[in-house]
């Protein structure tokens, strides 16, 4: 069988990206060279698709005209306040994403998606006319705190602290809510950002979450996965997914139409069809953020959220006991669906080998 095109495209950034980056060494670009290294460099990426690995994977169809696009301006709004590691982090995701997105059935503008993907980023885009800023929240990325802080910035909450629960969407405006031209105004003059995570550090996050304390998703998600994937359900209120299970779910699922708290950040914010000026991380969430807000002038007063004190995150040690759990066939079925996140974001495939397990 005939590799697909975007299989060989893929194969092709890939290959690009593999010649050596040339950084000085210290220990603190250390993790961010090393974090490349694994992906690109060792040719991971580059082994899942010669293995096949790549075939579930659904890229955007091939775009309209032959036009060019203006990627991601690496390092065009550096300052001082951004520390190097933070800074060659940047330079590597820009650089990852311009090769990749550079390929020709890859979508270099929304208007060349397809209906369904474009209404998807349209609706993740948050815009604040005030201080001329798009945002895409990626759910499981710290977007409730993103929120708090644009209805500050909008007036329509006094304080980040104030103890309500969270509306996602009253009192904020989406790139959905505005007309095509308005939409193609604010792509091309605000500064537009989003936040990343590990995306089986997300995936994990979102399964403990919505199924061990939410109710909704427990009846809705849950009772269903359990009825399809459990030899004897019995009566169970889906409060009991086990993370096999919900992985099993997943493999099952179209990328483009999954719930949004576990669809790829690609899939959500299409970064190939939007051109970024900053990708944070949700491992520098304090000081990506301080950097945003200082970006686009917000107000001293206006400061991104602490973690609340009842939070419990993922350590690296519980979402290594979970990978670990999971049956080798399951993980090796499910890293295509995510492979995008794994190689644009700069993030580390997971280790789960049996030397590590057992430790």
């Amino acid at each position: 069988m005939a590799p697909r095109k975007q299989d060989v495209a893929l194969k092709r950034s890939v290959l690009n990206l593999r010649s050596p980056v040339k950084l000085r060494r210290s220990s603190a670009v250390l993790p961010s060279v090393l974090t490349f290294a694994v992906i690109v460099a060792s040719g991971g990426l580059l082994l899942m698709i010669e293995k096949g690995l790549l075939n579930s994977v659904d890229t955007p169809p091939p775009r309209g005209n032959g036009k060019k696009a203006d990627y991601l301006r690496p390092a065009r709004h550096h300052s001082p306040t951004v520390d190097t590691e933070s800074q060659i982090l940047q330079d590597i995701r820009n650089r990852t994403i311009s090769t990749v997105c550079g390929q020709k059935n890859m979508p270099h503008s929304v208007w060349s998606l397809n209906p369904l993907q474009r209404k998807t980023v349209l609706q993740h885009i948050l815009v604040n006319d005030e201080h001329k800023f798009l945002y895409c929240y990626v759910p499981k990325v710290a977007c409730s705190n993103w929120k708090r802080v644009l209805k500050v910035l909008s007036g329509a909450l006094e304080s980040v602290n104030v103890k309500i629960k969270m509306d996602h969407k009253s009192d904020l405006l989406f790139l959905s809510d505005l007309k095509p031209e308005e939409i193609r105004l604010r792509l091309k003059h605000y500064f537009k950002f989003l936040f990343v995570r590990d995306p089986m550090e997300r995936l994990l996050s979102a399964y403990r979450n919505k199924f061990g304390e939410i109710e909704a998703y427990q009846k809705k998600y849950g009772m269903e996965i359990v009825k399809r994937y459990r030899k004897n359900p019995g009566k169970s209120a889906g409060d009991d997914v086990t993370f096999a299970e919900f992985v099993r779910y997943l493999l099952d699922e179209d990328v483009e139409r999954m719930n949004e708290h576990w669809m790829p950040i690609y899939n959500l914010c299409q970064p190939c069809a939007v051109s970024y000026d900053f990708i944070g991380s949700y491992e520098r969430l304090q000081t990506d953020a301080s950097y945003v807000l200082q970006r686009v002038q917000a107000p001293p007063h206006v400061q991104f959220p602490e973690r609340q004190t009842w939070y419990k995150p993922v350590t690296p040690q519980t979402l290594q006991y979970y990978l670990c759990s999971l049956p080798q066939r399951l993980l090796t079925e499910l890293l295509p669906k995510y492979i995008l996140d794994f190689s644009l974001f700069s993030y580390p495939l997971p280790n789960t080998t049996s030397q590590l397990c057992r430790h």
